[in-house]
């Protein structure tokens, strides 16, 4: 079978992977001129297997007003909002209020970020791909007693899913991380003992390059710009070249793994995508001090601000900003992320010569990502991760393989139906 993947990015790429590995001839259409050029090049650069947890956290409802009027609070608002705004909020809040449904997400995200970590340590034993990848773990700090006794319910559920996890002191906090100097104040931490980390950006640009070495057809700088399609099936893409001419090209089946970008696809056929570009900061720096800097990845809880290291450089990411698309870059934010470092790991990086980004995570309103077949027979989505887009692109790719071969997937696909937003 010939299938078009729509997007060049991490879950795209890993996509185009299974699917080729199962013997499909594949095409990526990527807008970009490189592969992982859009969410997929500044995120946070973890691979947070037992973090992954709804959007649609009703805990956090009432948290998140607070933090609109802090200075360094990690939720942003522009003002005034706009209608895909409100919209995207109001729907946020009805899936929080919806009772039971948080805990039914957010296991069902936990059992495919499981998956999701089986099939990157299976992937790159295939490839050894070289994107500054390790699973070291993930600590998620505790700045005041009441955070890390809100830790213990996440531990027992972590606990029940067979994902390995601990409850730190101080002590094993700074015998984990040797580097961590800084004044922050530090109560403990959970520790998430086989999370991972790695370059997304390195990692996509490396699997597009090994994808075209086994046949798959990447083509850059095209736009997908509408499905042909009856009332049954998508026989082929309308596409946008580079030059501005349009061409179609006839396919057996399309996967869409746009992010932000999917849904004016498949709105024509009558299927609503509710995703949202929520936006993020980071900051990535050489370390001129690798000693002082983090062992792997770091969660301060104070600033909600997450340190990661990537070999010899370090990666700073944080904020929620609800502003549509737009990609200023406003200096307060870059101040917050450093401010956070400087808090934890001191002097281990010259964080005013750091490259900045910003980009936006393919939100959906209740959380989960869109996984599974769309509104024709032979079209199928994979698409919505929001923060965890790096993350679970190797399980979701494997498990959208399995559906477009007719196998039964290696977790249940309910939480992330297609449909779900209209029913």
């Amino acid at each position: 079978m010939h299938i078009v993947v729509v997007g060049g990015g991490v879950v795209g790429m890993t996509t185009a992977y299974e699917l080729n590995r199962r013997g499909h001839k594949v095409t990526v259409l990527e807008r970009h001129s490189i592969a992982g050029n859009e969410t997929s090049k500044g995120n946070a650069a973890q691979r947070s297997y037992g973090v992954v947890y709804p959007w649609a956290d009703p805990a956090m409802v009432f948290k998140a007003l607070p933090w609109l009027f802090k200075q360094d609070g990690p939720l942003k608002l522009r003002v005034p909002p706009s209608v895909e705004t409100l919209r995207f909020l109001f729907a946020t809040l009805r899936y929080a209020w919806s009772p039971g449904l948080f805990g039914l997400n957010r296991r069902a995200m936990l059992r495919l970020g499981i998956h999701s970590r089986e099939r990157f340590l299976t992937l790159e034993r295939e490839l050894g791909l070289a994107f500054d990848g390790a699973h070291q773990g993930l600590l998620h700090l505790a700045s005041t007693p009441e955070a890390l006794e809100g830790y213990r319910a996440t531990h027992d559920l972590l606990n029940e899913l067979g994902i390995p996890s601990r409850l730190l002191t101080p002590e094993q906090v700074r015998e984990a991380e040797p580097g961590m100097a800084g004044n922050g104040p530090l109560y403990g931490a959970l520790s998430y003992d086989t999370d991972g980390t790695g370059d997304c950006h390195l990692f996509a640009r490396e699997l597009a390059k090994a994808c075209e070495e086994k046949g798959v057809v990447v083509r850059y700088n095209v736009e997908a710009e509408k499905l042909i399609a009856d009332d049954h099936k998508v026989s082929a893409v309308s596409v946008r070249t580079s030059d501005g001419g349009m061409e179609t090209l006839e396919a057996d089946a399309v996967v869409i793994s746009a992010g932000c970008w999917s849904n004016h696809l498949v709105q024509p056929m009558g299927l609503e995508l509710p995703i949202y570009p929520v936006k993020g900061y980071s900051l990535t720096v050489p370390l001129k001090d690798p000693e002082r800097g983090p062992a792997s990845t770091i969660h301060d809880d104070n600033y909600k601000v997450v340190s990661t290291r990537l070999g010899n450089r370090l990666r700073a990411t944080g904020f929620v900003e609800l502003a549509d698309f737009n990609r200023d870059i406003p200096e307060a934010r870059l101040a917050t992320i450093r401010k956070s470092v400087e808090s934890r790991f001191p002097g281990c990086a010259d964080l005013d010569a750091a490259e900045t980004w910003t980009g936006f995570r393919p939100m959906t309103p209740d959380g989960p990502a869109i996984i599974g077949r769309g509104p024709r027979d032979n079209l199928y989505l994979n698409t919505g991760h929001g923060t965890f887009g790096w993350t679970l692109s190797a399980g979701s790719a494997d498990v959208i393989a399995q559906v477009i071969e007719g196998e039964e997937p290696a977790i249940c696909l309910d939480a992330f139906r297609p449909g779900r937003f209209q029913e």
